[in-house]
């Protein structure tokens, strides 16, 4: 997989580009083939803390994991041990909902070249005169309401847009303050 490196204050320097190579090729040995989606790593200094933010997008799904400390090398290694973790965490999803349902043990890598694309959004910028600064279009992907709740964990967000598989209604899941998952469905 091909990474987009990119330094906001920092310099990236060929040492910190390779270590950030030689670190995400540990993702590598989760698919069985090589990815052909670009990767996109952002390294920056915010208020003295190191920051690492990295983002996959896949066929399906969208890892993305962002780590601060106060040294640019510990985060980059926390950031790729988060997104192991993610990666791990849905294929074992996966499969145990494929082994629910009877059939052969699915791979992580079987699941990311599916038809669907991923149904996420990102957070809509606005000023105080609420002026529409972005505007974001997608097909959804029929998921039930336990993965649309794995995928949005995964990307990040508070919130899920999603089609629901049960209803064929677009739904919402969100998080809640108390750490609970909410639905919002249509009347």
């Amino acid at each position: 997989m091909n990474y987009s490196i990119r330094g906001q204050q920092i310099e990236v320097t060929e040492a910190l580009r390779e270590y950030v190579n030689k670190k995400l090729s540990r993702l590598d040995k989760y698919f069985d083939a090589p990815l052909t989606s670009d990767g996109y790593v952002t390294l920056s200094v915010v208020r003295g803390l190191h920051v690492v933010e990295v983002t996959i997008p896949l066929t399906g799904v969208v890892l993305r994991a962002e780590d601060r400390s106060d040294d640019m090398y510990a985060s980059i290694d926390a950031v790729v041990d988060k997104l192991e973790r993610q990666i791990r965490k849905h294929k074992t999803k996966i499969n145990r909902k494929f082994r629910q349902e009877g059939s052969l043990k699915t791979l992580f890598v079987e699941n990311t070249a599916g038809n669907g694309n991923v149904a996420t959004m990102d957070e809509i910028d606005t000023d105080e005169d609420l002026e529409l600064v972005r505007t974001k279009r997608f097909n959804f992907k029929p998921m039930d309401v336990e993965e649309a709740i794995l995928q949005m964990n995964m990307v990040g967000h508070n919130f899920f847009v999603f089609s629901n598989i049960d209803t064929q209604e677009i739904n919402v899941v969100y998080k809640r303050n108390d750490g609970k998952y909410g639905l919002i469905e249509k009347e």
